[in-house]
Parts: C-alpha cells; sequence; structure tokens
C-alpha cells in the first residue's frame, strides 16, 4: 500500500482512495458476518478438494461490498480475479473470448450480471455447469457448432436487482449471498479503520455522526469521509472533530438523516408542490427535472426505508416524519425552510 494514496498532504483519485482501504481478507472485512462465514466455507472446502470453489452471487444494494469481496475470493483462494459488467457482454461472443482466455482457478467478476443480454446468459449455463462452450462457426447454411473446454473457474456475479436475473441462471450459482444494509456501530468500525489508514485523528462523535448520515452503506461513509478530510485539510487541522463535520456536510447539502439536495427536491415536491397528496412517479419526475429511473432505483428506497415516504396504489405520498424532518406542518406551510 502505497504512503501516497494515504498522505493527507496529497488528493488521490476516489479509485486509488478505495483501492488503498479496500480490505484484502474476510478477517478485514466489516460487517456481512454471516456471508463472511458462508464464503469462508465454500473456499475452505473447495481448498480441502482440491477444486474450484462453487459459483457465487452477491445481491444488494450498491455500496455494501460486493466488488470487494470478489477481489477477496481471488485473494483468498491466491487466484487472479477477471473483472468485466453485465453492459460490457452483449453478444455471446464477447462472453465467449473471456471464457475461453480464463486459467485454470481464475476468478470471474460479473458486475450487474442482471444486464447482460440474452444470448449470453444462455451461453453461461453451460459453462457455468460444465465448463464448456458451444461456438457458431459461418453463417447460413454452412453453420456449425464447435465445443470449446475451459479451464475450471469460479464466477462471481455480483447484482442490485436480483428478480430481473432468470431462474436458469440463478439456479446455476452454488450460493446466493444476499448483502443487507450495515449498523450505525458497523459503519463506525469502517471509518475508524480508514481513519487509520489515513493516519488521521477523528473524535469518536465526529465518526458517529458521519455514520448516521451514511444511509447504512460503506460506500457513502467513505466518501462523506473524504469530504469532511478535505474540509479539514483545507482548515490546516489533522483531527477531524464534530465540528468539522457538521461543517463540511452543511456546505454539501448532506443533512443528518443523509439526505442530499435531491432527496429534499422530492419530498419538498410531494409535500409543497402537490399539497401532500399521492404523486405519480412521471408526474413527480418532471416536477423536479429528473429521471424516473433515478428516483425510482436511487432515491426513492432509502427514503421508504427511513420512514419518509411511502408507495400507495394512487402514488408516492410523504410521512408525517418527512413534514417534521423538513420543518412543515401538515397543511403544507413552512416554518421557514421554504419561503
Amino acid at each position: 500500500m502505497s504512503d501516497e494514496l494515504l498522505n493527507t498532504n496529497s488528493e488521490p483519485s476516489d479509485l486509488a482512495f478505495e483501492g488503498a482501504i479496500r480490505p484484502t481478507s474476510l478477517e478485514e472485512f466489516v460487517g456481512q458476518s454471516k456471508v463472511r462465514e458462508q464464503i469462508k466455507l465454500l473456499i475452505d472446502a473447495a481448498g480441502i478438494q482440491s477444486r474450484t470453489p462453487d459459483h457465487i452471487l452477491l445481491a444488494g444494494p450498491p455500496g455494501l461490498g460486493k466488488t470487494t469481496l470478489a477481489m477477496i475470493v481471488g485473494h483468498e483462494t491466491g487466484k487472479p480475479v477477471r473483472l468485466t459488467s453485465g453492459p460490457a457482454i452483449q453478444h455471446a461472443g464477447d462472453l465467449a473470448s473471456i471464457l475461453s482466455s480464463l486459467y485454470a482457478g481464475e476468478v470471474l467478476f460479473i458486475d450487474e450480471i442482471h444486464r447482460m443480454s440474452r444470448s449470453a446468459e444462455e451461453l453461461l449455463y453451460l459453462a457455468m455447469e460444465d465448463f464448456r462452450v458451444d461456438v457458431m462457426v459461418g453463417k447460413g447454411a454452412g453453420a456449425n457448432s464447435i465445443s470449446l473446454d475451459l479451464e475450471p473457474f469460479t464466477l462471481i456475479g455480483a447484482t442490485t436487482r436480483s428478480g430481473l436475473l432468470p431462474n436458469p441462471l440463478r439456479d446455476r450459482f452454488g450460493f446466493t449471498a444476499n448483502l443487507d444494509f450495515y449498523s450505525h456501530e458497523e459503519l463506525e468500525q469502517v471509518l475508524r479503520r480508514a481513519v487509520a489508514l489515513m493516519k488521521l485523528e477523528a473524535a469518536d462523535s465526529a465518526l458517529a455522526s458521519i455514520a448516521s448520515r451514511s444511509r447504512g452503506t460503506p460506500r457513502i461513509a467513505n466518501r462523506l469521509l473524504r469530504r469532511v478530510r478535505d474540509f479539514a485539510l483545507v482548515n490546516d487541522r489533522r483531527t477531524i472533530d464534530q465540528e468539522h463535520v457538521d461543517n463540511a456536510l452543511e456546505l454539501y447539502e448532506v443533512d443528518e438523516l443523509g439526505l442530499d439536495r435531491l432527496d429534499r427536491a422530492v419530498l419538498e415536491a410531494l409535500i409543497v408542490r402537490f399539497s401532500g397528496k399521492p404523486v405519480g412517479l412521471n408526474t413527480l419526475s418532471v416536477a423536479i427535472g429528473e429521471e424516473p429511473d433515478t428516483i425510482e432505483f436511487v432515491v426513492e428506497p432509502y427514503l421508504i426505508r427511513a420512514g419518509l415516504i411511502s408507495r400507495t396504489a394512487r402514488g408516492r405520498q410523504a410521512s408525517e416524519r418527512a413534514y417534521k424532518h423538513l420543518g412543515l406542518s401538515p397543511s403544507g406551510t413552512s416554518s421557514g425552510l421554504f419561503d
């Protein structure tokens, strides 16, 4: 691990930062204790039998450590990890090329595996079961199918929407891990580890405050920590305290519940613009000038989990807690927030 990445006098890219603090073993990985035990059992059993570990499907919201766990499986088995993504595999030939180039025991990680093309999915069925692919050569009447044997490999698929995976593909995974959101205490452990690697000092209250605004997601916790670190650095302070957290996150419009500008825009629209009445997704999208998919898959999940909005048969509706959080009365009048 390079000291340059951890030195607060340099400004590493987000990718370099994540690489510097990413755990390399199951022991270092914080949270997901049951999943860690299950993966360790798979790896240990495969080692005893001198075979490759079973294929693994990692399912859960973004930012919970799916890519990190895939890298750890490679590290624990002593094999390289080949990285790709579902959107990059739009033809069966693309996948056949990747599979045929794998070495024995190599780990193939496919992020957002539910976004692969159907033809690639069908090719993957045979590869996962029999370590073989059938490739069509030629066109028309002269086309011929050639069977290629593959080296044994472990496929790790990651998905944020497991419901979109076809059953035949889901059933071919030997183990499916469903990752859960992190508790505040687990996020504080993540932050303490990052602070130590960055050679910083931070008050417990500051880390607790960052954790409470991180929406149960380590990726968000580390991102907020970087912004607070920047604020402390600019103000020539090496110790992060509560004041730095409050000032830095106020600057970046992240409130005490972890809501950002877009989250609050959705709540404001529901409460003020539509007077608290149920609103359809497309109408809400037009009202705040954001794509429907962004609202449905990025904004809504946390707002629902935090008890700030609900989905009804007639549309989205803000809860009483949302009114209180924004300082609004049920009538939609403001205590100055939106005046």
